[in-house]
């Protein structure tokens, strides 16, 4: 099942099915209950954010080639860092180069995992029971704030717009083995696996709720594979009048325009 969040024709937010691109149904009341799809197709003149989350939680270096290629050692247990909610952005919509910021900004794609039900010190047996499912996650990131600048991760992680996630949820996956990949103008930057993860999307979901109570929304963005612009060279960074997609094998394409400020 594709879940969408869109606009439809009242300029209301709503939430529904995908059957096709032209076709959606409505359910009823919202995603993290039983979900009930009305036979009432909705049209809809956006698609949104497939979720607006509470909280966004994103792990480093979860790829062992992404944490050589950043002269990392492997890590032991997941590096956890946060992203503002302020950053997300549906399918479409442009990518911001910060004015405080624009010259180093980067793309990671990822896959991200929707929490569906109040999840707190799951085992990593029932872990995948508290997930509602899986959309493209892009984390955008303006590496001279994280590298050189501030000395944590925090703005160069969270700038508006950083955080583009779509075009959809959907629910009936299996993350073990997905390619991920990162199209820039055309040109293939990033191709990896879910499978070359360190940390796989049970042992995440289990370990982040033995820290933190996660919320149903919650985003976690899983990691990115090696290719990242700041560690090639020459460097590739995005510019204003790119186009940028992160596909996920088994969900789709989320892809985004870059814009200056």
């Amino acid at each position: 099942m594709q879940l969408v969040r869109f606009m439809d024709l009242h300029d209301t937010v709503s939430c529904g099915v995908r059957i096709s691109d032209s076709v959606i149904h409505h359910i009823r009341g919202d995603m993290f209950g039983e979900i009930e799809k009305l036979n009432m197709a909705a049209p809809a003149s956006k698609l949104l954010a497939p979720v607006a989350p509470p909280n966004i939680i994103a792990i480093g270096a979860n790829y062992a080639a992404h944490a050589k290629e950043a002269g990392k050692k492997v890590p032991d247990h997941p590096l956890v860092f946060v992203k503002l909610t302020t950053t997300v952005v549906g399918p479409g919509e442009p990518i911001i180069l910060p004015a405080e910021a624009p010259n180093e900004v980067d793309y990671e794609a990822e896959l991200a995992i929707v929490i569906g039900k109040t999840c707190r010190n799951a085992s990593e047996a029932e872990a995948l029971d508290y997930v509602l499912g899986y959309t493209c996650g892009h984390d955008v990131s303006a590496r001279d704030c994280q590298m050189r600048y501030d000395g944590q991760w925090a703005r160069g992680k969270s700038f508006d717009t950083f955080c583009p996630l779509g075009p959809w949820i959907e629910t009936d996956l299996d993350p073990s083995d997905l390619r991920v990949r990162l199209i820039l103008n055309g040109q293939v930057m990033q191709d990896g696996r879910t499978s070359q993860m360190l940390f796989p999307p049970a042992k995440l979901v289990s370990y982040l709720s033995r820290q933190f109570t996660l919320l149903p929304g919650t985003v976690i963005m899983t990691g990115t594979p090696e290719g990242v612009g700041y560690f090639r060279k020459p460097q590739a960074f995005l510019h204003d009048g790119d186009e940028v997609t992160v596909e996920v094998e088994g969900i789709g394409a989320l892809t985004n325009p870059v814009r200056k400020a």
